[in-house]
């Protein structure tokens, strides 16, 4: 019974994979409004029926994608801290750093979300994705208590979103690798982030 259900979990994630390739890569010929759902299960090489007993609408399969590439964007920048009760920046590494290899594995979707109005929406979400990341896993013990933690985490989360938009603008002309030394040389140069962070979750 358990090989059953592990075989047909299998077929699940397969065919859900092969329609989200077909759909990231059709939104990169042409636009969202323009593509059918024969479209896409042509592209995917499933049939009709596959689509429709995981998704009712173009539009479900979109927000599907999209959910597993923030799910793994979370998951990324939780990295270098996730098993950690106490977070202390100044051990943070490079290599640590695995947002940008996150970017990397979604490359084409970043790319249409920088570039087309038709997904601004989604930049906001990947920025809110950070900000509440960031708000609810850390208590910060801010040098200065002027400053609002609020818009400190703003800062932080635009920071990061700046540096991603700047970097597919680029067409990906560094590697993540180099990302990842800018961005902790970054936050090494700035007193703005606290030496240490208490995780909260």
């Amino acid at each position: 019974m358990k090989t059953n259900e592990t075989n047909s979990d299998r077929r699940v994630k397969k065919s859900k994979k092969a329609l989200k390739n077909a759909l990231i890569t059709l939104m990169d010929q042409k636009d969202f409004k323009d593509i059918t759902i024969t479209n896409i299960v042509e592209h995917a090489d499933v049939n009709r029926g596959t689509f429709y007993r995981h998704y009712q609408y173009k539009e479900d399969l979109l927000e599907d994608l999209t959910n597993d590439v923030l799910s793994d964007l979370i998951w990324a920048y939780r990295f270098p801290y996730v098993h950690l009760e106490t977070f202390d920046i100044s051990t943070l590494t490079a290599k640590s750093i695995k947002i940008f290899e996150h970017v990397q594995r979604h490359a084409l979707f970043y790319k249409l979300v920088f570039s087309s109005d038709f997904l601004y929406d989604y930049r906001l979400r990947i920025y809110q994705t950070l900000k509440k990341v960031n708000n609810e896993d850390f208590e910060y013990a801010l040098i200065d208590p002027k400053i609002n933690r609020n818009l400190h985490i703003s800062y932080q989360a635009n920071a990061i979103v700046g540096m991603i938009m700047e970097w597919v603008k680029e067409d990906f002309c560094y590697p993540s690798e180099y990302m990842a030394e800018q961005l902790l040389a970054f936050i090494n140069t700035t007193n703005s982030p606290p030496s240490k962070i208490k995780i909260l979750s």
